[in-house]
């Protein structure tokens, strides 16, 4: 695969007084960075190349490929191209990348995280778009596989997309009832913790959204029209910052088959502010989704 770079740059960012986000463009150009406008608060953590906001994917069957290089701790596993890097701290490389007003572009080269500096036959592209309080974001999948190692037409669960969120952000919302977009009661479960052996699993989000907000209930809300099955939960201890290995997570999951020459491609929302602000702007977005 022929690869063109651009000019060096790190990091793609926009800031509309409101909001500001950025994009590391070491790392695929997957979200690193999401705070208030005047602020240096950094509601991601971005500890090691898992976390982030970024693209994940999954294809096919579970392989061990430990004598390939796989990671021992990650096999057997499936096709995963993501945005950031592998498991073993190689990253993804970027192919282009641009800014218009509040649109930020990029498209890279994944790596396969369960493989030591193995750069997946695909490429990912992602468009961030600002908006208020909001973060729009579509990404797309084109898979460019030649093997036929993982075989095909194989059901896969989905993040879409994967959700870091500080742990800071520790408190847990959403709605799961039968009277979806009326303003009814939250639930707000203790988060799971990843050291019960899963992250906690939510089958009927009828709003299509979670969010993980502080003390103050100030937060990050994720919301994908598609999904109504969402992964959410809590690695380490709450309260800490964007670097510490403890970490919050949501990720809207969805069963889909991603082929040989699959492409694909979805939209999710990122939103920040107060709970009652996240669940007002959900619902803003939600009437504007087609049907």
């Amino acid at each position: 695969m022929l690869i063109v770079l651009k000019a060096q740059k790190t990091e793609l960012s926009t800031n509309n007084s409101i909001i500001k986000v950025k994009l590391d463009l070491s790392r695929g150009g997957a979200i690193n960075y999401i705070s208030l406008s005047g602020t240096d608060r950094n509601l991601v953590n971005i500890y090691d190349e898992g976390r982030y906001i970024q693209q994940s994917f999954y294809a096919g069957k579970s392989l061990d490929r430990t004598s390939e290089g796989q990671s021992s701790r990650w096999s057997p596993w499936s096709w995963n191209p993501i945005q950031v890097g592998d498991a073993f701290g190689n990253r993804a490389q970027i192919i282009d990348f641009q800014k218009h007003k509040d649109t930020l572009y990029v498209k890279c080269i994944p790596m396969l995280w369960d493989m030591n500096n193995k750069p997946a036959k695909a490429v990912m592209e992602q468009w961030t778009i600002l908006n208020e309080n909001v973060i729009e974001v579509r990404n797309k999948l084109t898979c460019l596989r030649t093997d036929s190692l993982y075989e095909e037409n194989i059901l896969n669960d989905q993040e879409l997309p994967a959700v870091y969120p500080i742990s800071a952000l520790h408190k847990l919302y959403f709605y799961e009832g039968k009277k979806p977009f009326i303003n009814d009661t939250l639930s707000n479960p203790p988060a799971v913790n990843l050291s019960s052996g899963f992250w906690g699993r939510y089958h009927n989000i009828s709003e299509h959204w979670m969010a993980f907000v502080n003390d103050d209930g100030f937060g990050m809300g994720v919301y994908n029209p598609q999904c109504t099955y969402f992964l959410a939960g809590m690695s380490g201890k709450p309260n800490q910052n964007e670097f510490h290995s403890s970490t919050s997570y949501i990720a809207p999951v969805k069963k889909e088959i991603l082929n040989r020459n699959t492409v694909y491609e979805y939209t999710y929302y990122i939103v920040i502010g107060q709970l009652d602000e996240i669940r007002e702007k959900v619902y803003e977005l939600n009437i504007n989704q087609p049907e």
